[in-house]
């Protein structure tokens, strides 16, 4: 770790864009047992971060870093926190995000700096949803396109105030209202973009969903083989399969260390008999 501030991206790189899903994380309680899980249901590779002074693993898919993996830390353990998904959103300056956050009436957990990788900003939105706000020392992980088969393909907020959430994210972040689709007695579901494609969504958790939480999505070539996949190896399904609007499908997984995750995929992918 470092005390100093990440430098700005190097000359002949892209500026770095605000409010970019750039990079997903898990921590979890067993490394190899969910290396070996994720490798099997979406079909990524390992490669390993040599510069950390403690294991960090990285999701390959197609040889390309998408996400990264660490083992729990002791303290978010002790303190009752499960294994999870954990999204990092792109700033060009994350201490002024930070302080952004706090005027909206998030929080501030921590500020980190990593060598070579650059400088994060732990928040939690006014809600208790917990988030990054990374500004990267170089290139910004991820692309603004599409998502291809084995890569993020949208995010999904469970909170108590859908719209007091997305006042916040709207204002930290730029990100633009979509579609707005009511699903009856579970509300409203909010989904929004962040320019020419749609980044994700956010709607009012139910009462039996115990905290609030962003939930990440994977493209993969059939949710249902994914699906069967998972349970086989341990995981569980908490919803679907099921098709949804504009003929997807998407179907909400459990890993076997009991990380939350969901697949997606396109009628194009779909290979079922």
């Amino acid at each position: 770790m470092s005390d100093t501030t990440a430098t700005t991206p190097s000359e002949g790189t892209t500026t770095t864009p605000t409010g970019r899903f750039c990079w997903h994380e898990l921590l979890t309680s067993d490394p190899e047992a969910a290396a070996a899980f994720y490798g099997e249901v979406i079909g990524w590779g390992m490669g390993e971060w040599s510069e950390s002074e403690t294991p960090y693993h990285l999701w390959m898919n197609e040889g390309v870093p998408i996400g990264g993996m660490m083992e729990l830390p002791e303290h978010l353990t002790s303190a009752g926190v499960p294994p999870h998904w954990l999204l990092y959103v792109s700033t060009p300056d994350a201490d002024a995000c930070a302080a952004k956050a706090e005027s909206l009436g998030g929080s501030v957990l921590e500020m980190v700096d990593v060598d070579q990788v650059g400088r994060m900003a732990v928040l939690k939105d006014p809600l208790d949803a917990v988030f990054i706000a990374y500004q990267p020392s170089d290139v910004t992980p991820g692309h603004d396109e599409p998502a291809q088969l084995g890569e993020f393909s949208w995010r999904e907020l469970a909170t108590t105030d859908w719209e007091a959430a997305w006042a916040f994210y709207s204002e930290l972040f730029g990100w633009q209202e979509a579609d707005r689709m009511d699903m009856g007695e579970a509300g409203i579901y909010q989904m929004f973009h962040g320019g020419a494609h749609p980044l994700g969504g956010l709607y009012n958790r139910p009462p039996e969903m115990p905290v609030s939480a962003w939930l990440s999505y994977v493209r993969v070539p059939d949710a249902f083989a994914a699906a069967k996949k998972a349970t086989e190896l341990g995981g569980k399904v908490l919803n679907g399969p099921m098709e949804v609007p504009g003929g997807e499908f998407i179907a909400v997984c459990m890993d076997a260390q009991g990380a939350a995750f969901a697949v997606h995929s396109k009628p194009e992918d779909m290979a079922r008999d």
